[in-house]
């Protein structure tokens, strides 16, 4: 419940005018949609421009003074949208191989080179699996396992109950096992 406070607090601010107060939502959520929409997206910079638009929407948005419930659901709301208008826009899905990307491994000095290796494999081979799952699926598991939400609050983003969201999240762990177990 405080995080739901703070977000009020916050959306007071912005109406009020403080500019500081979207900086700090960018700070806290910015990495999150980025992680939402680089795995529906063919490139980096697909994912940074789609994130950097997603922003200026729920900017113009709230500059027109609309009442926003539930500031994170809504961020992921507008992303989801504009990830969608970029296809529509593009016409097609593409997306590009694995080996285009760089999977970014944080500078751990606990683990040796190998070790390193071994993780930038399961990190690639972890990322194949998700872009092979259809996109409510790859949706649940980003949303819960990488930006650590709660099934209620998945469900507010997806428009779902939180038993229907724990189903969804569900049966995509078990494709992404059914994925992972091919030869």
């Amino acid at each position: 419940m405080p995080r739901l406070l703070n977000e009020r607090i916050i959306l007071y601010r912005i109406h009020a005018g403080d500019t500081n107060a979207f900086a700090a939502v960018y700070d806290a959520y910015s990495e999150g949609i980025y992680r939402f929409i680089y795995l529906k997206v063919p490139t980096v910079q697909d994912a940074e421009d789609l994130t950097a638009e997603t922003f200026l929407k729920v900017w113009h948005h709230l500059k027109e003074d609309k009442k926003i419930k539930a500031l994170q659901a809504f961020l992921y709301q507008v992303a989801r949208n504009v990830v969608v208008d970029f296809y529509r826009r593009r016409g097609t899905v593409i997306l590009e191989s694995l080996d285009d990307h760089e999977v970014v491994i944080a500078d751990r000095g606990d683990l040796t080179l190998e070790e390193k290796m071994a993780l930038k494999d399961e990190l690639a081979t972890a990322e194949a699996a998700l872009r092979q799952l259809k996109d409510a699926y790859r949706e649940v598991i980003v949303l819960h396992y990488l930006n650590e939400l709660s099934l209620k609050e998945i469900g507010r983003i997806i428009g779902k109950s939180p038993g229907a969201t724990r189903v969804l999240l569900h049966r995509a762990l078990k494709a992404v096992k059914a994925i992972l177990a091919e030869p």
